[in-house]
């Protein structure tokens, strides 16, 4: 039988920070404002922010990016023990990605009402049929990742009006 795994939410709200500085950095870029770091034993593994405008790859969203990088940083597609944080609810790719790549633990920011599949459109780790348990958590900063999407998305429309 495994051990229960011991869950530290002292450093949520850090690593979050850092997710959210990510998303700037898209913004920037004209991406959609998600960020993502994976963090294992404390430490940041993997970086990453929506990219598949300027990448002309659909599947560069935030976690691919951030996932992808800690995977060649520890020279392994598993990355078990590890935290994603990502400053909104993922989506049904990225949820795939994370199941596969074995991580522990999701925590992320906003709700994403229409594509979210961990709690918003469905709860996909919690799903019978996966072979790796993911533990998630939502609402960690919340507001702050949901006023930087407002905030785009609303100088986006004015922008296209003007």
């Amino acid at each position: 039988m495994r051990q229960p795994q011991i869950i530290d939410r002292s450093q949520d709200r850090h690593f979050m920070q850092e997710a959210l500085a990510l998303a700037a950095q898209g913004a920037t870029l004209g991406e959609v404002p998600v960020g993502a770091v994976v963090v294992q034993n404390g430490e940041i593994i993997g970086r990453g922010f929506n990219c598949p405008i300027s990448g002309h790859d659909p599947s560069a969203h935030a976690e691919m990016v951030a996932v992808r990088a800690a995977a060649q940083a520890l020279g392994n597609y598993r990355l078990s023990g590890s935290t994603l944080y990502v400053t909104l609810e993922p989506c049904s790719m990225c949820a795939g990605l994370i199941v596969h790549s074995r991580i522990a633990r999701v925590v992320y920011g906003a709700l994403e009402p229409k594509a979210g599949i961990v709690q918003s459109q469905g709860q996909f780790f919690t799903q019978a049929f996966l072979n790796h348990r993911v533990l998630f958590e939502g609402g960690v900063l919340a507001e702050e990742c949901s006023t930087m999407l407002s905030e785009f998305f609303k100088a986006r429309r004015a922008k296209a009006k003007g």
